[in-house]
């Protein structure tokens, strides 16, 4: 096993000086030489650090000394390389963002269900499916008959709910994402909207995946994560996925055997949109990770940055 573990958290609990508690949790990852992103907003703590096995626990402990935060919850993977080059904590408006003011987890939120119970959930005809994450992820895979909203981002989520819910009278309504962050958010937004029969995945498709054998599964496909390894399977080994350097789209192996893919460069998603002049770009940047890479150093354009840069950290 590699020494370099990664967990990735989040915790819905309400924080008032959000600029304090940054500056004292900076200084508290800084002495343990963790690199990662922390996001603080008023409604919580979102992020996802790598360190030492030492440097991580210290981090949980200084994380779940947050106000009203003994409760957080992580999730660990292990990398052989950093997957981060900085360590970043910043303020935000939401740690996962949906633009919709007063929806709040920490009040309010959906039956969890454990992933044990999950199938029988969603096999109920009397229950309505929803994947709450973006179309490119739910393309990747999904839960059998779960309905894609085909989103975008989060923030377009909330209104195809409201266009949506006359359709779920009578209905129970099970959600679920990557690793339990957004349907939080997506059930609480339900319920202060008077849905109450309304129920999510607990620990999101990772905990699922990591839980329930393939023998067993309703899960079809790859997840999408937000992190180095691009996609996981079934018992969350590293999946057959990565990402064009170009648009930032994953690409499984078989479009990456298109001829318009070339590493680093172009994919069938980007070969039209992109112009001559930008592949050359492309091709400069390609040239200097591979610089980096035989310095032993992490480029800050590689695509696993590139993965962590392009999308919110929101399981």
């Amino acid at each position: 096993m590699t020494d370099i573990v990664v967990a990735a958290f989040y915790h819905f609990t309400p924080f008032e000086d959000t600029a304090g508690l940054r500056e004292t949790l900076l200084a508290q990852l800084s002495a343990h030489d963790l690199k990662g992103t922390v996001l603080l907003a008023p409604e919580g703590v979102n992020g996802t650090l790598a360190g030492s096995r030492a440097g991580i626990d210290a981090a949980l402990v200084a994380l779940r000394a947050l106000p009203n935060s003994m409760d957080l919850e992580h999730k660990e993977s292990h990398a052989e390389t950093m997957p981060f080059t900085r360590l970043k904590v910043r303020l935000k408006k939401e740690i996962v963002t949906m633009k919709v003011p007063g929806v709040d987890p920490a009040a309010t939120v959906g039956t969890y269900v454990a992933p044990k119970d999950w199938n029988d959930l969603i096999a109920d005809p009397d229950t309505i499916v929803i994947d709450t994450r973006n179309d490119f992820e739910v393309k990747m895979g999904s839960f059998e008959g779960a309905i894609n909203p085909e989103t975008t981002s989060f923030s377009d989520l909330p209104k195809w709910l409201e266009d949506h819910r006359a359709e779920w009278d009578g209905k129970k309504v099970a959600m679920f994402c990557t690793g339990g962050i957004r349907c939080e958010k997506a059930t609480s937004f339900l319920k202060e909207r008077g849905i109450d029969d309304v129920f999510h995945l607990k620990g999101g498709i990772l905990k699922y995946l990591e839980n329930i054998p393939e023998a067993e599964s309703s899960w079809s496909g790859e997840c999408f994560v937000f992190d180095y390894r691009v996609s996981v399977k079934h018992g969350l080994e590293v999946g057959d996925y990565d990402v064009c350097h170009a648009c930032r789209s994953p690409l499984n192996a078989a479009e990456r055997e298109s001829s318009n893919y070339v590493a680093g460069i172009s994919c069938d998603y980007c070969i039209d949109q992109r112009t001559d002049k930008q592949r050359e770009g492309y091709a400069a940047r390609v040239a200097q990770i591979e610089r980096a890479k035989e310095k032993g150093e992490l480029h800050l354009g590689t695509p696993h940055e590139a993965v962590k840069k392009s999308t919110a950290l929101d399981g």
